[in-house]
């Protein structure tokens, strides 16, 4: 068996192997604790709040350089604030007052609504899905009333309609059109149909007829680089991939931006990838669920082994389900490119609860 992968569903393959071993070796190497799943919570949160306030500020100052952060680390912020959430809810049972950093953690998420929905509106998708699904998984592992009452409902609807008319009116004030959300959901309608029409039109069950695609002539027919992991890995391999650097970026939005992920698996690499890639989200998300109904039943017989394991599963299995939808069903580059990585890693951070060395 050849192990140096030769096109990117290998390279993606490969990768998302060797990353799931890894984190589960890590996983067994080191206490996960309580505390410690609080303090890396809390520390990754803060510290990814100020990056995105920092790409936020570069809408304004133009010479900082938009580096989109939040396509790539959305879901690990995501992941981060309701770990930690989980993680005060664990001491709250025991008596343990937090009032004070559950204040904290609510400003952080002020904080990270506001400066990453500036700079992308998918993100307070990715966002809002999250901290419902988040503060729900909460509620039923331990036992609280149900977070989704009527008057949180229209609490979340009220912010999604103030924000968006808010970004509007900002973007007009200022004349900043890469502010607003109508000219973006423009865009997409405009170039929705015609990709599309290209995607269904042309998917077999092992990627797409041959020649066309963007890169023409060059394409082969399967992974051509549609779906693939940034090209700084591509290259640091020295892998002999197809990278086409002039039509990378007006071209590969075709399928990356313009049509849900379940259209950009299945055109690049066929209706057979696609399929097991939505059996495998199914059966992490599945897994998960069933993991963290097992850390509940011993959290609640008086077993304070696992409270940390939870407290991180909480988060992980949030943020890897809210990437999912984000990606798979509106929008293909929440799981593409970087973005890919922090796929792969979340599925990672679920799966590795699966196997746990005895010490």
């Amino acid at each position: 068996m050849v192990l140096i992968a030769q096109n990117n569903l290998e390279f993606i393959l490969e990768f998302a192997i060797l990353m799931q071993i890894a984190i589960i070796i890590f996983f067994n190497l080191i206490k996960i604790s309580l505390s410690r799943v609080m303090l890396f919570s809390l520390v990754l949160a803060i510290g990814l709040t100020l990056l995105f306030s920092f790409d936020a500020l570069a809408l304004f100052i133009p010479v900082l350089g938009l580096h989109e952060f939040t396509h790539t680390y959305g879901p690990i912020a995501l992941m981060a604030i309701v770990s930690a959430w989980a993680a005060l809810s664990t001491m709250s049972e025991v008596g343990i007052g937090v009032l004070s950093i559950k204040r904290f953690i609510f400003l952080l998420i002020i904080l990270i609504t506001i400066v990453g929905g500036l700079v992308h509106r998918d993100f307070l998708i990715l966002w809002i899905i999250g901290l419902i699904f988040g503060f729900f998984l909460i509620s039923k592992s331990f036992r609280q009333k149900s977070f989704l009452t009527a008057k949180r409902v229209i609490a979340v609807v009220t912010v999604i309609v103030v924000g968006f008319t808010s970004l509007e009116l900002l973007s007009r004030i200022l004349g900043m059109t890469i502010l607003s959300p109508i000219v973006r959901i423009d865009r997409i309608i405009q170039n929705a149909a015609p990709s599309l029409q290209l995607v269904i039109k042309n998917t077999t069950l092992f990627g797409h007829v041959q020649g066309s695609s963007y890169w023409g002539a060059s394409d082969t027919g399967s992974s051509s680089g549609y779906i693939a992991l940034p090209v700084f890995i591509i290259l640091a391999f020295g892998l002999p991939y197809q990278i086409f650097f002039g039509t990378l970026v007006t071209k590969k939005d075709i399928i990356d931006y313009f049509v849900p992920g379940i259209f950009g698996y299945a055109f690049d690499f066929g209706y057979i990838v696609l399929i097991l890639l939505l059996v495998w989200c199914i059966f992490v998300i599945a897994i998960g669920l069933k993991i963290l109904a097992d850390y509940r039943d011993k959290r609640e017989k008086g077993n304070k082994n696992y409270l940390g394991r939870e407290a991180l599963l909480i988060g992980s299995l949030t943020a890897f389900a809210s990437q999912a939808i984000l990606g798979l069903f509106i929008i293909n580059r929440a799981i593409n490119g970087t973005a890919l990585i922090t796929f792969i890693f979340l599925s990672g951070m679920v799966i590795a609860h699966i196997i746990m060395v005895k010490k």
